[in-house]
């Protein structure tokens, strides 16, 4: 079984910037991939990016790709959302999820087993 925390949500500017945790926990946390997903209210969920479990491998949305950057601390058991040049359409929340294997199936949302709580991102002025 995996637990995955979320955090570092919160209010952010448009053009701002915000980095957002999922620490992962578990048997064989990590030798998995780990993606982020987000949905805004009224929307389906989308999947906004992925890396694999060496973390060599990522792989983006066209809404996020060239400003967001995903990526992993294998020894804190992190993985990161950086994100900037943030929009309102970006507004959401955010989740984590991890999958049972080590690679990335694009960013579909359907590939992980396992999901975190979510944090709330919301992009005004």
């Amino acid at each position: 079984q995996l637990q995955l925390v979320e955090s570092g949500g919160g209010l952010v500017q448009p053009g701002g910037s915000l980095r957002l945790s999922c620490i992962t926990s578990g048997f064989r946390s990590d030798y998995v991939a780990v993606g982020w997903l987000r949905q805004a209210p009224g929307k389906e969920r989308e999947g906004v990016s992925c890396v694999d479990s060496g973390g060599s491998t990522t792989t983006y949305s066209d809404s996020v790709r060239g400003r967001f950057t995903v990526s992993r601390d294998r020894v804190k058991n992190t993985v990161y959302l950086e994100m900037n040049d943030v929009r309102p359409e970006d507004t959401g929340i955010y989740y984590c999820a991890a999958r049972t294997l080590w690679n990335c199936l694009g960013t579909r949302d359907t590939q992980y087993a396992y999901w975190g709580q979510g944090t709330q991102v919301t992009v005004s002025s």
